[in-house]
């Protein structure tokens, strides 16, 4: 390919819509361009980007007894009411309606139109185990799309569906994608980090989110600087508070005023006390109706452990006129004491506060002497807790650590929970009709190119590994005008790309600069300098784009030389 036909449209300065620097360089080096808020076109360079990530991800999916297909985007309703996720998925789903006023969606997701067909398709345990795949574009209608590939409403993703007799073939599968999505990730030129997650909407009993930890990342993960747990803070499970050192009884519980203190902060700078004294209670609408969560004043509640241990379709901050009809309070001083009609759900450490201050139910006041089980009572104790940097790992007790992370792969043992809704069985050897029991697998495509840039780029762009670059060679004569320059770059693009190299030669009658800004923004793994200086000794400079080669090479042997960099890349 010759730089004067290639369609990648550069841009000097950072458009305004690009918030983190996958996304900034993506358009700057003329890979994507923006249709509709979440909606990209994919130009030339990333497409190629795309097609060599898919390639790998094809490539290890077959060697696990994959089998590739392709399912309709567009679902009818019906499967999805079967299941209870036509209304679960609720405003994320694109809907629409056929000219016979059926409804259907664009899908976000393709578990029931696998198992539907199942359903039609296998009838013997002889059939099993299947693991069948797609790779194509997914819809969601994302309230917030941002950060380009990170979270759009139109992407392209891997899913893969395991179908099995039993959960020990489900665990064989399980484990196969686990290794292959290890080497799948490798292979691109990311640092993963398998970390146990929620299922969120997609359900099952046990997965692990592959995480790229970058500074970019929407979720956070913590991790064990000891051992090897790590989690999604969804997920991350809190070690139980240390047993209380023996005290003297609490005094009786007492009103106190605290006017205007509503927040955590005000109440303890107002008392004096420190604020892990404190019970933050949070008033919430569990499936519509009134839920109290209780965690201690330095604790963040974390919302989908509550909603996972109250079973809730739905969970949400009570309104402000709710919380004064339920505790007879304004916001600010609600208190799990004397709470009636309330489901109160509390933390473990907040239970194991035992002279704690709490709000009193009432207007400016707030209670302090407060004891678990003396003043006040809880439905449920369990952890609700956000995991923090520092808290001690759930395993081994060591201190946790914390980062941003990029969700790139999610892994799901879904069990019989699409196949027991939908009736898709097998007979067995005895001929009983079984539940077939699913897994679920799934690669995001483009947020795995976004992932790759967050891990390989300077201040000059893009560094891409060599496995996924859109091309691995440039050749950029300095003066493509000057006939030496022209012949030795016209010859060494030749041999390139009669030897299998993916090379681009830089034709343009650009200055040097130009070239080399665009060469490294877009990232050619390798560079080819045909300057004045070089050849004045029959040479040209070769220089890799992470900067771990500068070498000066002569003219006759550099196709070679060059040839060997990139093969050796490609095999390592």
């Amino acid at each position: 390919m010759r730089m004067s036909q290639l369609w990648a449209p550069t841009l000097r300065e950072t458009p305004s819509e690009a918030e983190v620097i996958s996304h900034q360089l993506m358009l700057r080096a003329g890979f994507i361009r923006r249709a509709a808020a979440g909606i990209y076109t994919y130009l030339p360079l990333a497409w190629r980007v795309l097609r060599k990530i898919e390639q790998i991800v094809r490539e290890e999916m077959d060697a696990k007894g994959g089998q590739e297909m392709l399912m309709p985007v567009v679902q009818p309703a019906e499967l999805w009411q079967e299941t209870g996720r036509w209304d679960e998925y609720g405003d994320y789903m694109f809907r629409l309606k056929d000219r016979h006023g059926r409804d259907f969606c664009l899908g976000p997701t393709h578990e029931e139109l696998i198992t539907a067909l199942m359903r039609a398709e296998v009838r013997s345990y002889r059939q099993l185990p299947l693991r069948l795949y797609q790779i194509a574009n997914k819809y969601r209608d994302e309230p917030r799309p941002r950060f380009g590939l990170m979270r759009g409403r139109e992407f392209i993703m891997k899913d893969l569906y395991s179908f099995d007799r039993d959960e020990e073939g489900l665990d064989v599968s399980y484990r196969y994608m686990y290794e292959a999505y290890e080497r799948i990730f490798a292979r691109c030129g990311l640092t993963t980090r398998a970390v146990e997650a929620d299922p969120g909407e997609i359900g099952g009993t046990a997965n692990h989110e592959f995480m790229v930890l970058a500074d970019a990342g929407e979720d956070e993960v913590v991790y064990c600087t000891a051992c090897d747990y790590a989690a999604n803070t969804e997920k991350a499970e809190s070690a139980p508070p240390p047993a209380p050192a023996a005290r003297a009884e609490t005094p009786p519980a007492e009103q106190v005023a605290t006017p205007g203190a509503r927040t955590i902060d005000e109440v303890a700078r107002l008392l004096g006390v420190e604020p892990a004294r404190l019970l933050k209670t949070l008033l919430y609408e569990a499936d519509g109706q009134p839920v109290a969560a209780v965690v201690r004043g330095d604790h963040e509640l974390n919302e989908v452990k509550l909603k996972r241990i109250l079973g809730a379709k739905t969970l949400e901050m009570a309104s402000a006129e709710r919380i004064q009809s339920v505790t007879g309070a304004p916001v600010g001083f609600s208190g799990p004491v004397g709470l009636k009609g309330v489901r109160i759900v509390a933390d473990p450490w907040a239970w194991a506060v035992a002279d704690a201050v709490a709000g009193a139910n009432a207007a400016d006041a707030h209670l302090i002497h407060v004891q678990p089980g003396r003043d006040w009572q809880a439905d449920d104790i369990a952890d609700i807790r956000t995991v923090q940097a520092g808290d001690a790992c759930v395993r081994c007790g060591a201190p946790v650590a914390a980062a941003r992370g990029i969700e790139v792969g999610h892994v799901f043992k879904l069990g019989t929970r699409y196949s027991e809704a939908l009736g898709a069985t097998y007979l067995d050897e005895d001929g009983k009709a079984k539940p077939i029991v699913m897994g679920s697998y799934g690669i995001g495509i483009g947020r795995t190119m976004a992932a790759i840039i967050e891990q390989h780029h300077d201040e000059r762009g893009i560094r891409w590994p060599a496995s996924v670059a859109p091309y691995h060679v440039i050749v950029v004569p300095v003066n493509y005008e000057d006939q030496r320059q022209r012949q030795v770059a016209e010859r060494l693009y030749e041999e390139l790309s009669a030897a299998g190299v993916e090379v681009v030669l830089d034709d343009r009658l650009e200055r040097a600069g130009v070239k080399f800004n665009d060469a490294d923004l877009i990232g050619f793994p390798w560079r080819i300098t045909i300057g004045p200086r070089a050849l004045a000794e029959d040479a040209v400079e070769v220089t890799s784009r992470d900067g771990s080669l500068q070498e000066r090479v002569p003219v006759e042997e550099a196709a070679a030389f060059v040839r060997e960099q990139v093969r050796a890349a490609l095999s390592a």
